[in-house]
């Protein structure tokens, strides 16, 4: 279903807007119910059908969301719905299973609108590099747009209600996809974390909640909603992440004044591996392009682009692989494949 997009590198993923070589995107999700429903978690089919309904009714008279790609669960199957995933569009909750659910992606896919997650609806949007305003302007263009045809589930006391009380408030979180090695290397991204974690922020993985840090890109994100104001929110997240840059970039002048010769070593290695390597697995491809995206904001590799290494971090997951490719691979094929894509985007490189 979504081969023509896995053709094209993803809007948030560009390299393009503030601070891009080290924050590679902004997430703003704003969580809605609908006033007089059940949330899903506790909703039974015909109330999440109903729910729908109301959205395909929304869907109708709204000239901005008409302009998206709507789907239903149902007719996405496993292999298009983990690539959704990777393209950061649904999240991994998304997947149990339930097919009274729907996803709008909007124009270059800046934009997605889940229906039937863990809310009613869950509207997101993304930015390249760090910008936290811009995608809260646009993620509160839909919303602002779907509150003309439907009633929110809000309360003047606790403000919008949600299935999970940590959203209630804004029901909004902003999160930035940041890549750290330099607090790695010098084993400091503990304490970052941790004082992070005192501020009231959250650190996840790639994909968010539950899921791994790979590549060393973290996710952080606000835990509060509660009691903020959105702006409050949008200041918050966007002075910690200045604050983690700062900490990165002496972490990375350490590296370069007390082992320069050994991050240089890795750092071409890594490239090395990248460029002539038969066999890759998806873990791989990120921890090395980890290592090259290094180089190039540490100025070692200069020849290659910010845009070319996020192409091949998101072309190297394993739906993506396969939709780039047009057809289903077992684990070993992937692995071949994969390190062959790599070779041929990495091919006009090199000094």
């Amino acid at each position: 279903m979504f081969e023509e997009m896995a053709k094209s590198p993803a809007t948030w993923l560009s390299g393009q807007g503030d601070e891009s070589q080290v924050v590679l995107s902004t997430r703003v999700r704003l969580a809605r119910n609908v006033a007089g429903c059940k949330y899903p978690t506790s909703a039974d089919s015909e109330t999440r059908k109903r729910i729908v309904s109301y959205f395909d009714s929304v869907l109708t008279r709204s000239e901005i969301l008409s302009k998206g790609q709507y789907y239903k669960a149902a007719d996405i199957d496993r292999l298009d719905q983990d690539f959704l995933i990777e393209r950061h569009l649904i999240s991994p909750a998304f997947l149990d299973g339930d097919l009274s659910k729907t996803v709008l992606i909007g124009p270059e896919e800046r934009l997605s609108i889940m229906v039937n997650e863990e809310d009613h609806l869950r509207i997101q949007a993304l930015s390249s590099g760090l910008d936290a305003q811009s995608s809260f302007d646009l993620a509160m263009q839909y919303e602002a747009e779907i509150s003309h045809h439907l009633e929110f589930d809000y309360d003047k006391d606790f403000g919008y209600l949600t299935a999970c009380p940590t959203n209630a408030g804004t029901g909004m979180r902003a999160s930035i996809l940041i890549h750290l090695p330099g607090l790695v290397l010098t084993r400091d991204i503990d304490k970052v974390i941790s004082r992070i974690t005192r501020a009231g922020l959250i650190v996840r993985g790639f994909y968010g909640e539950g899921s791994d840090v790979l590549g060393n890109l973290f996710q952080v994100s606000n835990q509060n909603t509660l009691g903020l104001a959105e702006a409050d929110i949008l200041s918050q997240i966007t002075e910690v992440a200045r604050e983690i840059i700062e900490e990165e970039a002496g972490a990375r002048q350490q590296l370069k004044s007390e082992a320069a010769d050994m991050i240089e070593d890795k750092i071409w290695r890594a490239f090395g591996i990248l460029k002539h390597a038969r066999v890759l697995t998806s873990d791989e491809v990120m921890n090395l392009l980890s290592a090259v995206r290094l180089g190039y904001v540490m100025k070692v590799v200069e020849f290659i682009d910010i845009s070319l290494i996020n192409e091949i971090l998101l072309l190297s997951q394993p739906a993506h692989l396969q939709k780039y490719y047009g057809t289903e691979m077992d684990q070993n094929q992937q692995d071949f494949v994969r390190a062959q894509m790599v070779r041929e985007k990495l091919r006009d490189t090199g000094p």
